[in-house]
């Protein structure tokens, strides 16, 4: 797949989109563009890969439940700026996030100034049906498995079988189609692969 079809597909939907070569240029990138405010952090392996949380704790206020416990949840929802990943993206520009507490989701919508997310390029799938199948099989079981939640899918980690646990991590699904008003966004695309 060529990331700049997908950089361009994003632009023409109203996204801020850019391409770096590895995770290392991305939070580079963002370590000198998010300065002196206060950011918010959705649960993400990828940002945990790159280390952009440590990055830019130096020089910015930074609130993330990983780092910090569950009451960094609520505080990373009234920063200035989010970052966040996705779970799927589509050629055409669709980003899918499926969330179990909501908090990731919601501040991706509503609330922030500049929200960004850094996409991997084994994020990307060639159509919106096919980025959603990414999220529902390849990244929900496996963060099922990685929280070691007792669901069926996070047995084998390879599917969805659209459980009734009350473990179940997979509870709400947002897609964006264009940025929210309001607020700036923009899309980190990397030549590498990052997160589940």
């Amino acid at each position: 797949m060529e990331l700049e079809k997908v950089c361009e597909n994003l632009k023409a939907r109203g996204f801020k989109a850019q391409i770096f070569p590895d995770g290392k240029a991305a939070a580079d990138y963002l370590n000198g563009a998010i300065d002196g405010t206060s950011v918010g952090f959705g649960g993400s392996v990828t940002l945990d890969e790159i280390g952009l949380c440590d990055a830019l704790s130096a020089h910015n206020e930074t609130h993330w439940h990983w780092k910090g416990g569950a009451g960094e949840r609520g505080a990373a929802m009234t920063t200035e700026v989010y970052v966040s990943s996705v779970n799927g993206l589509s050629e055409d520009g669709e980003l899918i996030n499926i969330d179990g507490r909501g908090n990731r989701v919601a501040a991706t919508l509503y609330g922030h100034k500049r929200v960004y997310f850094v996409v991997g390029q084994n994020k990307i799938a060639p159509t919106y049906e096919e980025a959603l199948w990414r999220a529902r099989n390849i990244a929900a079981p496996k963060n099922a498995q990685r929280l070691g939640m007792k669901t069926p899918c996070a047995v084998r980690a390879d599917r969805c079988y659209d459980c009734k646990s009350p473990e179940r991590i997979c509870r709400g699904l947002v897609v964006l189609w264009r940025p929210m008003l309001d607020a700036e966004t923009e899309v980190l695309l990397v030549r590498e692969n990052l997160g589940l």
